[in-house]
Order: structure tokens, then C-alpha cells, then sequence
């Protein structure tokens, strides 16, 4: 059996309780089959088309990232979830539980929609291209289809590698490539340089003494990375810089091979 490789540590955990909502930050979760527990577990949609509220459609939904969604209570592994606690852009808040909450959500969205509780078994969403050369579409929406059952755009887990982010942040000065830009559930302080995670393609990582992960491909980045979030001011140079050095990939996604407890700290190996 080969030996493992130690490739970094566990920087940051991250939920999103709701899909394109601003998520909370952990110190450990529970990993199973579908990922960090929890993780888009709940979406706001479209009534009348169906189709699943995301900010990678901007222009439908321009605020997404202006909520905030957290667990009222820590998750347990076999347990239900509880109620998700809702911050809106004005600081009001509901809980998911509550049956005003799907009335709050369209006053403050501007249009009607549905609080969906959990994902229907095929599911898609709106994506705009923005007008890049260095993308293969430009200037149009697309539907795309999300992973049966889950709120998820394409894997289960989302991993992000400092090393990624500081080389990004040498190629562009300018651009605050900070990792909350781009919605990882993982972010690995790694001990190498570069896009380091581009050569662990169909690899396995351990993390601490359960997690297993297979990496599955690249995450293909889109116009959420260079919307406002927070203090991070809207910046296209984020995805220009993607693009024009990593074909607009910035980190990897992964399936799990066996689940448990990751806590910030833990080693990762490459196996």
C-alpha cells in the first residue's frame, strides 16, 4: 500500500443551511454520504417555474447573498434537523418552523416564492454567463440540472486550498481572493504552492481518523464569485483571474467514501 502523503490541515469548516444564503462558520461537523450535515438543506424557488433561487442568476435574485442562515441548535449524527434561523438584509429574522416565514421570505425577496424543506428529486436552477471571453458561454442563461435529491450544484463536498487562494491573490493584487468568495465546505491549509489541488483528481483524502473523500473534479467557477458579499465589494477580476489561469477553476469537489467527525486542525493526507 502506498503511503500517505500529508498535504496540509483543516483550516475552516463551513454550512449553508439554506442554497445561496450566507452560511456559518463550525469548528467541527459531522461528514455523511451527502456531505457536511446540514449543507443546503433547505432552498427558496421559483413558484411558478419550479426552478431553485440562486445567485448565480444575479439579476432574478439580486440579494440572496444579503441572508443569513444558521442551525438554532448544534446537529446531532442521527438526529432530525432542527429549525434554520433566518436573517434578512433589514435584520429581521423567522425561523424556518415559523408558518410566516415563506410570506417574510417573498416580502423581502420582492416576488413570490416557496420555503422548500427538503429537495425534490430532480431539481434545476438558472445560471448567467457573464460576457468573458475566456468563458465558453457569454452573456446567457442557462438551466442546469442539480444532483438528484440534493440542493447541491454538482458535488457533494466543496474543498478550497489556501495555496489556490494566495496564487490567485499573486496573479491579481487588485482582487481580495478570500475564501468565503467561493462557498467551500473545507478549506485546507495546504503546504504546497499553486493550484495544488489540481493534481488530485480522482484521489483519495483522509481527514483526521474517519473521513475518507474521493475527489471528483474541479469546481468550474461562475458570476457568484464576483458579487458583493459583505464588506467584499463586486469584482468581475476575480473570475477573470480564474479563468485566464486555471480555466476558471478554483478548488474541487469530492463524494464520501466513509463520513465522520472533521474538526478545524486535522491533517489531510493524500492517499
Amino acid at each position: 500500500m502506498a503511503e500517505k502523503i500529508e498535504v496540509g490541515s483543516i483550516a475552516a469548516v463551513h454550512r449553508y443551511p439554506v442554497k445561496s444564503m450566507m452560511g456559518e462558520e463550525l469548528n467541527a461537523s459531522w461528514i455523511g454520504a451527502k456531505g457536511i450535515k446540514g449543507d443546503r438543506a433547505f432552498a427558496v424557488a421559483d413558484p411558478e417555474t419550479g426552478k431553485i433561487a440562486s445567485a448565480k442568476n444575479p439579476s432574478k435574485w439580486p440579494n440572496l447573498f444579503s441572508f443569513r442562515a444558521v442551525y438554532t441548535q448544534p446537529l446531532q449524527d442521527s438526529r432530525p434537523l432542527p429549525p434554520v434561523r433566518m436573517t434578512f438584509p433589514d435584520g429581521s429574522t423567522v425561523l424556518s418552523s415559523d408558518d410566516q416565514a415563506e410570506m417574510m421570505l417573498s416580502a423581502s425577496l420582492g416576488k413570490p416564492v416557496r420555503f422548500l424543506t427538503g429537495a425534490p428529486p430532480s431539481g434545476t436552477l438558472e445560471e448567467y454567463w457573464p460576457d468573458m471571453e475566456e468563458l465558453p458561454k457569454r452573456d446567457v442563461v442557462t438551466d442546469e440540472a442539480l444532483p438528484a435529491e440534493t440542493f447541491f450544484d454538482l458535488g457533494m463536498l466543496h474543498l478550497l486550498t489556501t495555496s489556490t487562494l494566495q496564487k490567485l491573490g499573486e496573479l491579481n493584487s487588485d482582487g481580495r481572493f478570500e475564501s468565503r468568495r467561493f462557498r467551500p465546505n473545507l478549506v485546507i491549509a495546504t503546504k504546497g504552492e499553486g493550484f495544488v489541488e489540481n493534481e488530485w483528481h480522482d484521489k483519495v483524502l483522509a481527514i483526521g481518523s474517519e473521513v475518507r473523500l474521493k475527489v471528483t473534479g474541479p469546481c468550474a467557477r461562475c458570476v457568484m464569485t464576483t458579487l458583493e458579499q459583505g464588506d467584499l465589494p463586486r469584482d468581475t477580476g476575480i473570475l477573470k483571474t480564474a479563468a485566464k489561469h486555471n480555466q476558471a477553476r478554483v478548488g474541487i469537489y469530492a463524494s464520501v467514501l466513509s463520513g465522520g467527525l472533521v474538526h478545524r486542525g486535522d491533517k489531510v493526507w493524500l492517499e
